[in-house]
């Protein structure tokens, strides 16, 4: 796999695999599953729209892979020097290409990156429905440090709870 930096034009086939790579454990589809669809947007809508925040905070910490020219993944990354540490938001890969060592080489990259850059630690999140995702990232040295619980409610029915609480008050 070659590994290079981003381009505007990558950005509706990153869209597509970001997607991909995330059905099944994304807080976005979660909260679909939940509420259904939010102002005439699907799941898959919000998440692609990660990728564009990520293009919006550092596209030049976004690099694809490519295998015989075809996109087939991609990381995106941000730092924060002052702290001393890398962050990766996204990591993606089409289907076909999972498990063959394409993530680790993605994610090695970032790293080596980071290291360069004289950081000293690195950040990444998944969810506890990704067991694969857990898995990958202890065999590279991550531990894990917090668990965080999601919440999303439909405002007008979380008004209303507050409203009346206040009543009762």
């Amino acid at each position: 796999m070659e590994i290079r930096p981003y381009q505007p034009a990558d950005l509706e086939t990153l869209r597509q695999i970001t997607v991909e790579a995330f059905e099944g454990v994304s807080i976005d589809q979660n909260i679909e599953q939940q509420f259904g669809e939010i102002a005439g947007q699907s799941w898959q809508f919000r998440k692609g729209r990660h990728l564009d925040q990520d293009v919006s905070r550092d596209s030049a910490g976004i690099f694809v892979g490519t295998l015989d020219g075809e996109i087939i993944g991609s990381i995106s990354t941000w730092m924060d020097q002052e702290a001393g540490i890398g962050h990766v938001p996204n990591l993606t890969l089409r289907a076909g290409y999972r498990g063959r060592g394409f993530g680790r080489q993605l994610l090695q990259f970032a790293l080596n990156r980071f290291h360069e850059q004289g950081l000293s630690h690195v950040r990444i999140e998944t969810l506890e429905q990704n067991a694969i995702g857990q898995q990958f990232y202890l065999s590279t040295g991550f531990r894990e440090v917090a668990r965080q619980i999601h919440y999303c409610g439909q405002l007008e029915e979380c008004l209303s709870q507050l409203n009346n609480r206040d009543r009762t008050s």
